[in-house]
């Protein structure tokens, strides 16, 4: 199998690689101690049978650029297929400004094909290829040089094998009308602002028990600091400190550093130095926030009106809906959106594109008395009223 650790090499490869229609990408990287990940190699394969078309890039070899690589991520004539794309693509955004296009994963078009929910990899490879796959090295270190014959192995199968899953969704989906299903799927994974963690916006993913303005406002001030500072230095968030310990903060309210060292949850390191400055500025910001400016919480989710018969009657026919189509119910419609459709609410996901025409019509036809649902055998059907 060939590394290539040279630019000239990876020019020639992807040179090779434009003129077929598509090209197999997969990564391997760190970020257990790094904000950012760290990409550690890069695998590659045009359409084949065989090894013979694939190949590995070690990017931690000094002089080599990707440049070549970028290049053809922007050549629109060869099709870049990934499997679980996301992680991959933030790198490339990330590191080189740059998302592969047109876009595949895999991942999507099984659910969309009835692979079932978040399918793996190694699912798809004995389904489809009947072939095993020895993940004996997926929990190595990828940053290691040299890398061993069992590392190389187990990387390359993770696009050689993927060349024949690729086909055979591509046809399924040809075959049933669902490609443009999956190229609606790829309209977040292609856009940059997907891979953007702006510090401002990074206290909403933080979980807490109180919606008090105030108390959120310290919150949205505190996950700021962090997120900044853990960019900055490229640490991992949780090594700055981690979302229990900036919910104490703001509900303790610490003044100065020996109000700090009274904190349970708070590691040593972020007791002093920067990291204590920053959280003392941070709480201090979100308790002068003028009023005004106090974070919004958006309560309608949790006023909503909802008619729980109703509810239960939509997760029946996605239920009925999901076992006729074959498409994953979490990708149709999650709960949220069922329990909104009940409550009224017609500005949801499920409610338009592709799972309009699936569930969405029937779904509203539903909530206005249209058609109901009865029993067949094992299955349930629509009935039209």
């Amino acid at each position: 199998m060939q590394t290539i650790t040279t630019t000239e090499e990876l020019r020639t490869f992807c040179e090779g690689a434009a003129e077929h229609p598509y090209v197999t990408v997969d990564t391997e990287f760190l970020r257990e101690r790094t904000y950012y990940s760290k990409l550690c190699l890069i695998q590659l394969a045009m359409p084949g049978r065989d090894d013979s078309n694939a190949v590995l890039v070690d990017p931690l070899v000094e002089g080599l650029s990707l440049d070549p690589l970028m290049d053809l991520f922007r050549n629109e004539s060869v099709v870049k297929v990934f499997h679980a794309a996301r992680q991959d693509l933030e790198i490339f955004q990330v590191d080189n400004g740059v998302i592969p296009k047109p876009l595949f994963d895999t991942q999507v078009a099984a659910m969309v094909c009835g692979f079932g929910e978040q399918v793996g990899y190694e699912t798809l490879v004995k389904r489809i290829v009947k072939q095993p796959l020895d993940k004996s090295s997926r929990f190595t270190d990828w940053s290691r040089r040299p890398l061993t014959d069992a590392q190389k192995t187990y990387a390359l199968a993770d696009v050689t094998h993927l060349r024949q899953i690729y086909e055979f969704l591509a046809a399924k989906l040809e075959e049933t009308g669902r490609a443009r299903w999956v190229g609606e799927e790829m309209a977040t994974l292609l856009d940059p602002q997907t891979y953007v963690t702006l510090p401002q916006d990074a206290w909403k993913r933080i979980k807490t028990r109180s919606n008090s303005p105030r108390f959120l406002a310290i919150v949205r001030e505190l996950a700021a600091f962090r997120e900044s500072y853990a960019q900055e230095r490229n640490v991992p968030r949780n090594r700055v400190y981690k979302d229990d310990a900036l919910v104490e903060l703001a509900s303790t309210k610490p003044a100065t550093m020996n109000d700090l060292g009274g904190s349970r949850l708070l590691l040593r390191e972020a007791r002093k130095g920067a990291i204590a400055d920053g959280i003392l500025a941070a709480v201090k910001a979100g308790q002068e926030c003028p009023r005004e400016n106090l974070p919004k919480v958006d309560n309608d989710r949790d006023k909503l009106q909802v008619n729980p018969a109703l509810a239960d009657l939509l997760r029946v026919l996605l239920k009925a809906k999901t076992e006729s189509s074959g498409v994953a119910s979490k990708l149709i419609a999650p709960a949220s959106d069922l329990d909104a459709i009940a409550a009224g609410q017609r500005n949801v996901a499920a409610l338009s594109g592709w799972r309009r025409e699936v569930f969405g019509e029937d779904a509203l036809r539903l909530c206005d008395g249209q058609i109901a649902l009865a029993a067949k055998g094992k299955s349930v059907v629509v009935i039209e009223l």
